[in-house]
């Protein structure tokens, strides 16, 4: 079976709600379902006025080489994401993916005690979310 990816985007195959973002402190944090929600349309509309990843952390099937990340074999983004950011979290949080997670089975449980600091879309145009993301930055000209 294909593996999942923890930071999907809505329409991909699998799409399923992983969590939601809280903004209740200095960065955003993402607070685990304890079960699969599909992300379905009305569920997704349920984030209006915002982008439902602005909302909503998904969940879906690994894009694998049609996605920045992939190498074909690793997924680059979570390996950026171990490599560069602090811990999250002291102990696992819950997950209803982790059996069949991609950054799980790439980067362990390393992977997880990060997770909840990722989130789908930021804001942040820091150097280090820059480096984090992987992708380049495409800055708009104004005049």
């Amino acid at each position: 079976m294909s593996k999942l990816c923890p930071s999907a985007q809505p329409g991909m195959d699998r799409a399923m709600v992983l969590g939601v973002v809280q903004h209740d402190g200095p960065s955003p944090v993402v607070q685990y379902l304890n079960e699969r929600l599909p992300a379905t349309p009305e569920i997704l509309a349920l984030s209006a006025p915002l982008k439902p990843t602005e909302v909503f952390r998904l969940a879906a099937t690994c894009a694998e080489h049609k996605c920045p990340h992939f190498d074909g074999a690793d997924c680059q983004l979570a390996t950026r994401v171990v490599k560069m950011l602090p811990t999250a979290v002291d102990s696992l949080p819950p997950c209803a993916i982790r059996k069949e997670c991609r950054w799980h089975a790439q980067e362990g449980e390393a992977a997880c005690k990060r997770c909840p600091e990722v989130t789908t879309v930021s804001y942040d145009l820091s150097q280090d979310a820059r480096d984090v993301s992987g992708l380049p930055v495409v800055e708009e000209s104004i005049g």
